[in-house]
């Protein structure tokens, strides 16, 4: 017998469903994701840590679960809201069904939400905590949801050792920050050899293995909590061609002295139009963050942007007019979504081979 469940918002609000996966309490930031596909992506996603996320397309999980399509190893959401989840999924790669794999990995979901309702909340208040709980929801709870807050995301999904991943071409430092499985994969297929940090890693330490080039890789929560990586940007970025992809972009702009602040919303899906105004060109990207670089605070002197989103003008990209840096908010690797960007890490390497 399905077991009722309930997702209660910070400002109140309740949405009864049932549970699919794991039957437990949780809590976490609400937010919603566009993709029609890809779901598998975004639960082992690790820029979703600590996130409750809710899937807008009605039917999730009909396709299965399979042994490829992920970008860590295990899922990193805190929490699963869909309209209706697939019991019976058809796909020759599936080893086991959504609702499976989320009860073996002990992640909280629940089905049978007004996902279109809740989307046009969150859309309207802008992102909230939420809780998910198998009990009537009290006054207490609205207490302990207003109380709740994610400390430090980066340091749970962060590499605890570095590691290296052979290869003949360009050396690239990765400074991971919660890498996606295939922006390594990007970097393999173009034959470089990779050492992967933890995001805490000293400049020094870097800087000794003599990369060729450095990535910053995505990651989840505020930008600003990561006060050590700036100060290790803004060594690195006087000395070796940097990419900076998602957080990795937002925190090449706070050490250039930029700000960032959190989005009503934010983006995330696989089909955000952004314009880069150096070619004129507009690609469908993929997206998964909440904050933003502010306008106001570039110094137009030092940095150029060279990409915005075109459903709200948000900066999407910019470069540093006398290094080879360079960073973009979208995902040039996809992994749900179009690979229209993926030539920029052939960009990135051209600049460190110069």
């Amino acid at each position: 017998m399905d077991r009722k469940g309930f997702l209660v918002l910070e400002d109140g609000t309740v949405f009864e469903g049932t549970y699919f996966g794991a039957q437990d309490r949780v809590m976490g930031e609400v937010v919603f994701n566009t993709g029609m596909t890809g779901y598998q992506e975004v639960l082992t996603d690790p820029s979703y840590y600590g996130q409750i996320v809710v899937m807008t397309f009605p039917l999730v999980g009909n396709y299965g679960i399979n042994e490829i399509d992920i970008e860590s190893e295990i899922p990193r959401v805190r929490g699963f809201v869909v309209k209706e989840a697939c019991k019976r999924p058809n796909n020759w790669k599936a080893t086991q069904t959504l609702g499976e794999y989320l009860c073996k990995n002990a992640i909280v979901a629940i089905e049978g939400i007004d996902t279109r309702a809740l989307t046009r909340k969150i859309r309207t208040k802008g992102t909230m905590k939420g809780l998910i709980t198998p009990d009537i929801p009290t006054e207490e709870n609205i207490v302990r949801l207003n109380e709740y807050r994610l400390d430090k995301p980066v340091e749970h999904v962060t590499v605890k050792n570095v590691y290296t991943i052979p290869g003949e071409g360009i050396h690239v430092a990765v400074i991971d920050f919660g890498v996606k499985r295939n922006i390594i994969e990007s970097l393999k297929a173009r034959n470089c050899r990779i050492t992967v940090f933890p995001a805490g890693t000293q400049a020094e330490q870097i800087l000794n293995v003599d990369p060729d080039a450095v990535l910053l890789t995505n990651g989840p929560g505020d930008p600003k909590d990561n006060i050590q990586a700036v100060e290790t940007i803004k060594v690195l970025v006087e000395c070796k061609p940097v990419l900076g992809i998602c957080l990795g972009h937002q925190l090449l702009a706070l050490a250039a002295g930029a700000d960032t602040e959190k989005l009503k919303f934010g983006h995330r899906g696989s089909n955000h139009p952004v314009v880069d105004l150096t070619r004129g060109r507009t690609y469908i990207t993929s997206q998964n963050h909440g904050y933003t670089v502010k306008d106001e605070t570039i110094d137009s002197k030092r940095i150029e942007i060279t990409h915005r989103n075109l459903n709200d003008g948000t900066i999407e990209g910019l470069r540093y007019k006398d290094r080879s840096v360079f960073g973009v908010q979208f995902h040039p690797e996809a992994c749900p979504g179009p690979g229209d960007t993926g030539f920029l890490f052939d960009r990135f390497l051209d600049l460190a081979g110069n």
